[in-house]
C-alpha cells in the first residue's frame, strides 16, 4: 500500500512542478520582453493640458528607454473620466498606460454621482510624474495686491469678488471653496468649460481671480496677472518669494494633485515596476524636470505603493471638502 502511494504521488508532483515551470518562467520571460509592440498612453484631458505636456515629455524618452513607441491617445471629457475609464476597461497587459491629472482621479469619484469604474479597484498605480500646485492669481487692473488686500476686499464688496474655475467639480473649483471657507469671504464661482477659457478672461479682466493650475505662467512672470499666493504647503521653486496660503494663515491649506501614470489592474507587478523606474529616472532628467518646471509644478519621485498612500491621502482630503459644500459636477 505504502509503495503504491507513493508511485501515485510521483505523477501529480511532476504534474504541478511542470505548471510552475510553464506559469512562473513563462510569465516572468513574456514579462521580460515586454514591451514587444506600441504601447497606448490614454491621456484623459485635451492636447496642450498639463497632463498632456507632461505626458508628452515622459513618453518621448519612454519610449527610448524601452525600445517601442509610446502613443498619446487623448481622450478628454467628464473631468478626465472619460479617459481613465477607457484605460480602466483595457487589457491588463502593459500595452495601455493612462496619463491622468490627480483630480480626475482623488476628486471625480466625489463630484461624479456615479463612475463606470472604480479608480481604487480598476487601475493600478505606477508613478507620479509632476505634483501640481495651484496659484492664486488676479486680473491686473485688481484692486488689491496681496493676500491681506484681497480678503479686506471680499469682505468689503460681500459676493462681489468672482473666481473662475474650469468647471465645477475641478480642484480650481474646490480650492476656491476652500479659500471662502477658511478666509470666511464670499466669493462669486463663475464655471468655466476649461482652465483656458478662465485664464483669457482674467486677463481681458472679467473675473478677478483664478487658482491657475500652471497655465499662466508666462502671464505672471509678465506681470499681466498678479501673483497672490501658492495654493500649497510648500512655496514654488518657480516663485520663491511668493508665500503659501498656509503661510498667510490658511493652516493646512492644500489644493495640489499629482499627474501620474497608472495601468489596469492586474497587469503584471514586473511590467510595474520597470514603468515606475524608467520614469522616475526620466523625470528627474534635466529636459524633462525643466519642462515640469515651466508649469510651476514639483518633480515627484515615488514608489507604487507611497503614490497609493498619496492618492488615497488627496482622496479624503477633497472629499471633507466636497462633502461640507455640497459640489457636483455639471
Amino acid at each position: 500500500m505504502f509503495i503504491h502511494l507513493k508511485l501515485t504521488r510521483r505523477p501529480i508532483l511532476a504534474a504541478l512542478a511542470a505548471m510552475a515551470a510553464l506559469t512562473s518562467p513563462a510569465m516572468a520571460s513574456n514579462v521580460g520582453a515586454w514591451p514587444q509592440k506600441p504601447v497606448r498612453v490614454i491621456v484623459n484631458f485635451p492636447p496642450g493640458s498639463s497632463p498632456d505636456v507632461v505626458a508628452r515629455a515622459i513618453t518621448v524618452p519612454l519610449a527610448q528607454a524601452l525600445g517601442q513607441p509610446f502613443v498619446i491617445d487623448n481622450r478628454s471629457g467628464a473631468g478626465g473620466s472619460l479617459g481613465a475609464d477607457a484605460a480602466a476597461k483595457s487589457a491588463a497587459d502593459g500595452y495601455t498606460l493612462l496619463a491622468s491629472s490627480g483630480s480626475a482621479i482623488s476628486i471625480n469619484p466625489h463630484v461624479y454621482r456615479k463612475l463606470p469604474y472604480d479608480t481604487e479597484k480598476d487601475l493600478t498605480p505606477v508613478a507620479a510624474a509632476a505634483r501640481i500646485e495651484l496659484f492664486l492669481v488676479a486680473r491686473a487692473n485688481a484692486p488689491f495686491n496681496n493676500f491681506d488686500e484681497l480678503v479686506a476686499y471680499a469682505r468689503a464688496n460681500p459676493g462681489q469678488l468672482s473666481y473662475g474655475s474650469p468647471g465645477n467639480g475641478t480642484a480650481p473649483h474646490i480650492a476656491g471653496e476652500m479659500l471662502k471657507e477658511q478666509a470666511k469671504i464670499n466669493l462669486l464661482h463663475v464655471p468655466y468649460r476649461g482652465a483656458a477659457n478662465v485664464l483669457q478672461d482674467v486677463l481681458a479682466g472679467q473675473i478677478d481671480i483664478f487658482f491657475d493650475p500652471g497655465i499662466a505662467i508666462s502671464h505672471i512672470q509678465s506681470k499681466k496677472l498678479k501673483l497672490i499666493a501658492v495654493g500649497s504647503l510648500k512655496r514654488s521653486s518657480l516663485f520663491a518669494q511668493t508665500p503659501t496660503l498656509d503661510e498667510l494663515g490658511l493652516k493646512g491649506f492644500d489644493a495640489g494633485t499629482s499627474h501620474a501614470f497608472y495601468l489596469p489592474a492586474g497587469t503584471p507587478q514586473p511590467i510595474v515596476q520597470r514603468l515606475n523606474q524608467e520614469i522616475n529616472r526620466i523625470v528627474q532628467t534635466p529636459a524633462v524636470t525643466s519642462q515640469i518646471h515651466a508649469l510651476g509644478a514639483e518633480v515627484q519621485v515615488l514608489s507604487p505603493e507611497r503614490l497609493r498612500t498619496q492618492i488615497r491621502q488627496d482622496h479624503q482630503r477633497f472629499g471633507e471638502v466636497v462633502k461640507r459644500q455640497g459640489i457636483r459636477a455639471e
